[in-house]
Order: C-alpha cells, then structure tokens, then sequence
C-alpha cells in the first residue's frame, strides 16, 4: 500500500471534521488502526477495515473505488443470499442479523485493539489432547485431525462433526487469541441459516444457581439489550428464543475461571445439553473436572503447543526498529532462547512474548538485556508482570498503582473477573451504610433547598425537619437497599421511556413496589413532619390528629408512587442495538433512563398529591375534622414529597444511583478510585491494562489481576 491511502483518509477524515478517534469509533475500529494508515506505519489493510472506513466517511461510489485502489484492493460486490426474505419476516433471523453485526464489530475492534495483527499475529498452534480428555470418537460422530493453526480454527471446529470441540492450554497459551479469531473467522463464512457464535466469559457461571440456557440468554441481554425485547408470539425474550432455537454457538471462554469448587457440577450441566459449542480452559482444571465426573459429552478436544524458538525469532525482531551492538535489540535474548534455560522456558506463551514486547519494543527507554540478567523463570515472569503497567504508565504508575489494586482486590471479593461498573463498591460490608449516608444527605440537603424555595427563607421548622427527614430516609434507604440486594443484585436497566400502547406485564408488579415504597416513604414523612413541628413550637402537643396525618400521607404517597412506577413499566422499551456494546454505553442509557423517569415521577407525584389530598382533606372536613388545606401548599408538599422520594429510589434502588453513590462519590472519597473513574478506566483500556468483555471489564490476563491483588 502505498502513501495515497493515508493521504486520502486523512483528507476525507478531516473533511468530515473529525478527530482520529472519532473515526475509529464510528467505524468501529482501533484508534492505533487509523492512526498506522494515516502515517504510513500500518500497510495492507483488510478489506473488511477499508470497508468499514468507508462507510464511516460515507464516501460516494467513485471516491470508494479510489480508496480500495489506494489499498491495492477491489471491493468485493455482496451478494444477497437467497434466503434473505428468511432475515425480513423471520423475527429472529433478524435478531441474529442484527446481533452478527454487532459481535462482528466488537470482536474486529478488541482484536486491532490488543495489537494482535501488530505487526503479525503470534503463531498459536494445537495438536490433539490426550484420548482421556475427550470422548469416544464414535460419539463424536468420526475420528478427525485436530491439529492446526490460527488461521485454520474454523477448519478444524468444522472437522468435528457434533460441532463439541474442547481447546486446552497453559495460562498465557492463547485460547483467549484463539477464541477471537474463531469468531471472526466464523463470522466471515457464516450463512444466514448458521448460528452467531458469541464469546461468553463462563468464569461468571454458578451451575448450582442457574441454568446454562438461562444463564446464557442473561448474558446476552447483558451485553446487548435490544434483545431483551419480547421473543415471537411475546413469549420469554429474543435472547431466550435464540438460544433455544440454537441460533447462537456459545464459545464459553475460562471454563477454569469457574469459582473453585464448581467445575465438576459445570461439566455435569453442560453434559446436559447438547448445544455446539466451543469451550476453553487450562489443562489442570479441566482435567481434574473430568476425573472427578466425566469428559465433556460428544466433545473433542485440542492442546496448545508451546511457542518456539523460530516463532519468537520470526516476531520479536519485527516489532522494533531499536538496535544494539549485535543488529536487532532482540538478537542477545534470542542468542539465550536458543540456548535453552529459564528464559527459553517462560518466552513459550503468547502472554509472556507480548508484556515482553510491550515492555521493550514498544518503550524507548528500556532493553531486553535486563531478561538476561534473572536466574529462574520464576523470577523472569514476575518482573514481566511487575514492569508491564509501569511500562504502560510511564511516570504515572504509582498513582494508578492503588486504584489497580483496589479494582483487583474488588473483584477477589466477588469471585469473579468481570469488571461491571455497577456492582463496585458492592464487596463493601458497609455498602447499607453507605447508600443510607448518600440518600440521607441527598435528600435531607434537596429537602431544605426545595422547602427554603418555597416558603422564602430559611427556618428553624425547615431546618429541623430537612435533618430528620434525612435521617429517617436514609436509614429506611439503607434497610431497603439491604432487602433487596439480599436475593439479586441490582442490575442496570435495559430500557428506555417510549410511548407506545401496549403495557406489559410488570405493570402490577411495579405497581405494587410503588405502593409499598410510597407508603413507607409518606408515613415517615408524616411522621417527621409531626416531630419538627413539635420540637420548634413552644407549647405544641403530640395528639391523635398525628396518626391521621401519617395515615393520609402513607395512603395518598403509596398511591401517587404506585401511580407512577406503574406508568413507567407501561412505558418501557427495550434498548436499541445502538446502546449495546460498552460499559460508557450502558452507563449513559441507565443515566438518560433513571433521569428520565425523576422527570416523569416528580410532575406527576405533585398533581396526584395535590389533587388527591384535597380530596381527602374535603372527606375528612365532612367528619367535622379540622383541616387546613389549600392547593398551593397540596402542590409544595408533592413537589418536596416527590423529589424526596425520586431520589430515595434513585440512590438506593437502581444501579445507576448505586453507581453515583459507590464509584463516584465514596471510592474517590476514600481514595480508593480517582474522581474521573469513566475517564480512568477508558484510559487502562486503552493502554492495554485492562480488556472490554461487552458491557464489562476485564484485566488482560487472569495473570495480572492475581498480580494486583497481591500488592492490594
């Protein structure tokens, strides 16, 4: 590929008035990516990358064709497939499509961004394992070669005919690579009629909780949840459907990430079904898996082979201009590789050649001489574990160091390696104390605000009430939020507010929630409103009329708030493919959603309160009761009431509200995260320390996050 390439994107990029990582965005490719071919420093592109350029540029015909020339590269002209009228009436051949596309390009960007094409990949190969780790071949359906090499992964899958195929390795051996490149390879030759294969981190996976279907179908409304939406006939859900239907070909991801004790009742679950899949894990694990229960049903089964001399003599050299006396900066520990010892022993996965790629090619200012100075391969994978992230971070390193750890040592405590923004702060034995702080000051410094508003001036009255109301809120928040969490965690929302006239099933439900939240929360303030009264005017007294005020306000705010909980169930909608695919995604429509139904709630509260008591205030005049109401005050008392209680649910009920209270506003108090915890962590990404996993984050290696957990 000559330069005119990289002239022509930067011309057309900036036409469009964009920045480099703007366009790798909307292409869906790595910001690394489009910087290489704008410099020259990246040649050939795939064809599926100028594509995607392309259509990010929305170029015209003749300005495609230019481009493709510039890559030294026809465009290839698609072809429907003649089963497309399948995809237009069939709901869930549309939902496949539509969920290909998005794996497709997730996939494609998280490959571009670990650098796995950089300059070439690392050569993973794999022989046949062991006959005890595999079926009987007659049960596999026929006897065939399984060894091969990257590029060949489909090839071999396909060769197994119950499509059950086991890929074992080494920690660092690959099977992550390998996983990735199955998926986009498969994608690339799939049908219409074939099933979408979707990589599943199987570590999250309690057998004894949940069933592989069931699991599997969350999972998928987890990282795309537009499939969250009804499935045909408007039973169960897409995700459901399609893993029923066998439209999805799990590619289960760190079977030996599975919590300690698990691995045998797994084996047993997954031998109860009989899905094509593709399952990866660490030798020792699943062996013991298998002695304890039995090989995976109908599975064959392959080892990864170590990395060679020749391998690392082909790729190490290729990732740096730097030289030494003797030519290449590698040539010294290439020269020890062959000689064999503990260098040649720790440099045979594809984690250790890539920190020590990272490390060393990819840094100015340090040399590969350093390895040679180590006595045992111990004392090797250690320092490339210890020198990775500083590499990475450069001067930096010892301010990220603690919030690394603190993320590492989090994720310890839960039992698991994914990184999901809403569940941090959760492995806190205080966390009922903490969400009961936030909404107590929450509320009790928006309840001073609202009333000192209202009325014109700040009062002893308002002042009273706006601690007590505080106090009782967050102590009613943090019991509330301690109930709920006890049989599910809090979950983000995969919907958004649209109208639309069909209500769904949730509305009663919901409704019923609303009710009990709004009692409780009226009644207490009722409750408060006695006691400040009380406490601020010399001579009042306590009397019955008080249990009447906390009888109305529980009946009419239990009421005003089912009203509204019930009103937003009839209005929720699944999200849209455009929301899927990211934490900041996900995070942003939780945000947009839980702000949008504060908008709905406080309105709504405020006319109900009022409306409904004048209602009761005229009733309760009929009985001869002394009451003083007037609309006005009504329409004060839901508009306090309301905003109150939004963000009571908000904070203690939702997510995202936990999320505010944990990640934004605790951690960074404390010290344990930075402010900028969104920022941070894009940044991590970025630099290759942590991976994306869907909605979720991941350390790169299992390896690393074991690393950091010890420095915690």
């Amino acid at each position: 590929m000559s330069g005119r390439f990289g002239m022509l994107l930067r011309e057309w990029r900036q036409r469009a008035g964009w920045s480099q990582e703007a366009l790798a965005q909307r292409a869906a490719v790595g910001i690394r990516t489009v910087r290489g071919l704008e410099t020259g420093e990246r040649t050939d592109p795939r064809i599926g990358t100028v594509r995607s350029l392309a259509d990010a540029l929305e170029l015209t015909g003749a300005e495609r064709a230019e481009l493709f020339a510039a890559a030294g590269r026809d465009e290839p002209v698609p072809v429907e497939p003649a089963s497309s009228d399948l995809v237009r009436f069939d709901p869930l051949a549309e939902a496949a499509e539509t969920l290909k596309v998005a794996v497709e390009a997730r996939w494609r960007r998280e490959e571009e961004q670990r650098q796995i094409h950089d300059p070439v990949p690392l050569p993973v190969r794999w022989d046949a394992a062991p006959s005890s780790l595999q079926d009987a071949w007659v049960n596999i359906g026929g006897e065939c070669d399984l060894a091969g090499r990257l590029d060949q992964v489909v090839e071999v899958y396909r060769r197994v005919a119950s499509r059950r195929l086991v890929v074992l390795g080494r920690a660092g051996s690959g099977k992550t690579v390998l996983t990735t490149r199955f998926v986009l390879d498969l994608l690339a030759a799939r049908d219409v009629r074939d099933p979408v294969p979707v990589i599943f981190g199987v570590g999250s996976w309690h057998p004894g909780r949940v069933g592989l279907r069931d699991w599997l179908a969350a999972q998928l409304i987890r990282d795309h949840p537009f499939l969250g939406a009804p499935g045909p006939g408007g039973v169960g859900t897409l995700a459901a459907a399609l893993v029923d239907a066998q439209r999805i070909l799990p590619v289960l991801d760190g079977f030996d990430e599975i919590a300690r004790g698990l691995h045998r009742s797994a084996l047993n679950a997954l031998n109860t079904t009989t899905l094509p899949l593709l399952l990866t894990s660490r030798v020792d694990e699943y062996r013991d898996a298998v002695a304890g229960t039995d090989v995976l049903t109908s599975a064959a089964a392959c080892v990864l082979a170590d990395l060679s001399d020749d391998d690392l003599a082909d790729y190490l050299p290729r990732t740096t201009r730097k030289t030494g006396p003797g030519g290449n900066v590698w040539k010294p520990v290439l020269d020890e590789v062959r000689n064999g010892g503990a260098l040649a022993r720790v440099l045979t996965t594809p984690l250790m050649v890539a920190l020590a790629r990272r490390i060393y090619s990819d840094t100015p200012d340090h040399d590969p001489l350093e390895l040679l100075s180590f006595d045992t391969a111990d004392e090797i994978e250690r320092h490339l574990l210890a020198s990775f992230v500083p590499a990475v971070y450069g001067t930096s390193f010892e301010q990220v160091r603690p919030w690394l750890g603190y993320l590492a040592g989090h994720l310890s405590a839960l039992g698991t390696h994914d990184l999901a923004w809403w569940q941090l702060g959760t492995s806190s034995r205080r966390r009922a104390s903490i969400i009961g702080l936030g909404v107590g000051v929450t509320v009790g410094a928006a309840d001073l605000l609202v009333e000192s508003l209202l009325v014109g001036a700040l009062t002893a009255r308002g002042l009273v009430f706006a601690v007590m109301i505080g106090l009782v809120t967050g102590a009613l928040s943090g019991l509330t939020h301690l109930y709920a969490v006890r049989s599910a965690p809090l979950e983000p929302v995969r919907t958004r507010i649209r109208l639309h006239t069909r209500a769904g099933r949730r509305v009663w439900p919901r409704g019923g929630l609303g009710l009990l939240f709004g009692g409780a929360i009226g009644g207490a303030y009722g409750l408060v409103r006695a006691l400040a009264f009380w406490l601020v005017t010399p001579g009042a007294r306590m009397t019955a009329g008080v249990l009447v005020d906390i009888g109305v306000f529980a009946l009419v705010f239990g009421l005003g708030a089912g009203l509204v909980f019930a009103l937003v169930a009839a209005m929720e909608a699944p999200l849209d493919v455009r929301s899927a695919g990211s934490p900041g995604g996900l995070i942003e429509a939780n945000r947009r959603h839980v702000l949008g139904l504060v908008a709905l709630f406080v309105p709504v509260f405020a006319v109900f309160v009022a409306a409904a008591t004048g209602v009761v205030a005229g009733g309760l005049t009929a009985l001869r009761f002394e009451v003083v109401w007037s609309p006005t005050t009504a329409l004060s008392l839901g508009l306090v009431g309301g905003i109150g209680g939004g963000l009571a649910y908000v904070l203690s009920l939702t997510a995202w509200g936990q999320w505010v209270v944990f990640a934004r506003v605790w951690l960074p108090l404390t010290g344990r995260l930075p402010w900028g915890l969104p920022a941070f962590l894009d940044d991590a990404y970025r630099r290759g320390v942590l991976r994306r996993a869907g909605a979720v984050y991941q350390f790169r290696h299992a390896r690393l996050q074991e690393y950091f957990e010890r420095l915690s």
